[in-house]
């Protein structure tokens, strides 16, 4: 069986920021525990600090539905539902273009998450323009991991993961060549808005 690559988003009123940190943190680190889970990160916004990504790896899809179905997963979405703002959002991936060596992050890393969606047609287009973004991302100084997922149930939608050990490399990366390359070849083609947004390790 193959990983799954999951990543979930959870938006909260910002006066529950806290709170909603330490119950996702609390998931994260019994998590952490299961026998088919391969890595879980969590990560709070840098610039809005009440939305939290979950990026999992579970060693494949029963370890997932396990994990789902916990007790402890239940407990958590239920203590945060009084304070979300919308649902969460569960997109689940397979590996597409994948750093060979997955490095853990130094304390102070930047993460860059991305939705990224074109158009079915656009599909080959869009993953060879990510191919190509990845490759050039990996070679600049101060990047930890440049990952790009697909989603299985919907091939032309991809999130993208970046791990920058600052942000001073964050943002020469947002200016680089290569990039500003992909986003002018890959913006006639998106399907919804270009939207990165910018985390910090909660765990």
């Amino acid at each position: 069986m193959d990983p799954v690559y999951a990543v979930g988003y959870v938006a909260v009123a910002p006066a529950a920021k806290d709170t909603a940190a330490a119950a996702i943190k609390q998931w994260s680190e019994a998590a952490r525990k299961a026998p088919g889970a391969v890595r879980i990160e969590v990560l709070q916004g840098i610039y809005r600090p009440n939305q939290f990504v979950v990026a999992a790896i579970w060693k494949d899809q029963k370890a997932l539905d396990d994990a789902a179905a916990s007790d402890l997963t239940k407990n958590i979405r239920e203590r945060l539902r009084p304070q979300a703002l919308a649902p969460s959002d569960n997109r689940f991936h397979k590996g597409f273009a994948l750093t060979a060596t997955q490095a853990p992050p130094p304390p102070g890393a930047v993460f860059v998450v991305t939705h990224v969606d074109v158009p079915p047609p656009s599909r080959e287009a869009c993953e060879a323009l990510l191919k190509q973004l990845a490759e050039a991302s990996r070679k600049e100084a101060g990047v930890v991991r440049f990952d790009v997922y697909q989603q299985t149930n919907r091939p032309n939608h991809f999130t993208v993961l970046e791990i920058w050990k600052d942000q001073a490399a964050a943002d020469a990366h947002a200016v680089a060549a290569h990039t500003l390359e992909f986003r002018q070849s890959l913006g006639p083609m998106l399907g919804a808005l270009y939207d990165d947004r910018f985390f910090k390790a909660l765990n």
